[in-house]
């Protein structure tokens, strides 16, 4: 009797489970959401760099070079009236960094450089002082420091090789603050918490966490889900919002998202999410290619004639046909729709070409995002 009882109780949590399908992603609020008011600020600055060694900019190609040299030259008591320089150990660069929400002065960040003149490399070359303004003209920080470069370049006099960019660069921490953005956030008498990719469900589950950690804490719900990017948080009155957001960032929350393919056609990348779905679809995929190869020959006329030597077109053409066989997909599951995708033989070029296709044809159940 014992026995039966619990094969019963096991069919039945079986069978829960079952309906229940697969669990959600969790994640802590801190990492599916920010403070509307702790947003990151973009900076930018004009600056030179210097130590290159031959790869900078060409003074008459980039005149705004020589000129911005002959500006920073004079700053330091420098005097270059009538002197025209060939220099080609120097650059110069757009700056640009992101500065952090509730950054103090004296805080560093890293910042990006990128030439703006005909400079081949930025390698070995630091940057001098840089200042870094807002949107709105002010001052914000100040970059100097070595340029780290990733790329490679090098040339001989029948060759070249180029790896990556070597036009642009990072300087790690290169970037000093020296002056704080404006804050309200200690003042302030609420909270609003977005989304970095909004959805309604997960915007609900948002709020129904921080309303469970409220009631405990605080004795009534607190947070409101405004719409699938925002959350309103009010202040309890006697809560320090500072502890008040060190607690909600902690929360785990589970995490939804839409259905969604994304394609990079320039790198061939695809990235398929885990709900994608593709109705019971059949794909043939086949590709041509046409070879149009030409090869001239040349007719040579016959001695002590008058003829002139003439050349004769010849060309070839070679059409090879691959492919072509039948798949059926049906993509109930991930795993499945790599499988099916995997077993018709394809490239990712031609994988690209089979989604678009299919979502042509109203059988991919997902957005699909084209980059």
């Amino acid at each position: 009797m014992m026995q039966s009882l619990l094969g019963r109780a096991l069919a039945v949590v079986a069978c829960l489970m079952l309906a229940a399908g697969p669990a959600l992603p969790a994640a802590r609020i801190k990492d599916v959401a920010s403070v509307q008011s702790g947003r990151e600020n973009q900076l930018i600055g004009y600056g030179l760099v210097v130590g290159l060694q031959g790869t900078g900019d060409s003074m008459r190609a980039a005149p705004f070079t020589e000129q911005s040299m002959r500006a920073m030259l004079q700053n330091l008591g420098i005097s270059m009236v009538g002197n025209q320089t060939r220099a080609k150990n120097i650059a110069a660069v757009l700056v640009t960094a992101n500065l952090p929400p509730f950054a103090s002065p004296g805080s560093r960040i890293d910042v990006t450089v990128g030439s703006l003149g005909d400079a081949s490399s930025l390698r070995g070359g630091t940057l001098v002082m840089t200042s870094l303004s807002g949107a709105d003209g002010q001052i914000y920080a100040v970059a100097q420091g070595s340029v780290v470069v990733t790329g490679i370049n090098a040339s001989g006099d029948a060759a070249s090789v180029q790896q990556g960019v070597t036009t642009a660069g990072r300087v790690p921490n290169g970037a000093i603050i020296e002056r704080e953005l404006p804050s309200r956030f200690k003042d302030a008498s609420d909270l609003v918490l977005q989304l970095r990719n909004p959805d309604f469900s997960t915007s609900v589950g948002m709020a129904d966490a921080i309303n469970r950690y409220a009631a405990a804490q605080y004795g009534g719900p607190i947070a409101e889900s405004r719409d699938s990017q925002a959350v309103h948080v009010a202040k309890p009155r006697m809560a320090d919002l500072t502890r008040l957001m060190a607690d909600i960032e902690n929360l785990v929350i589970e995490t939804d998202a839409p259905a969604r393919v994304v394609i990079n056609e320039r790198t061939g990348t695809i990235v398929i999410g885990q709900d994608v779905r593709i109705s019971p679809v059949a794909v043939s995929y086949g590709t041509l290619t046409v070879q149009v190869t030409e090869m001239p020959t040349v007719v040579q006329p016959e001695p002590f004639s008058r003829g002139v030597t003439a050349e004769e077109p010849r060309t070839d053409i070679l059409v090879q046909q691959e492919g072509g066989n039948v798949a059926m997909l049906d993509g109930s599951s991930l795993r499945s729709l790599v499988s099916g995708l995997n077993s018709i033989g394809v490239k990712p070029d031609g994988i690209i070409s089979i989604l678009q296709s299919i979502k042509t044809a109203g059988a991919l159940q997902a957005e699909l995002v084209l980059q």
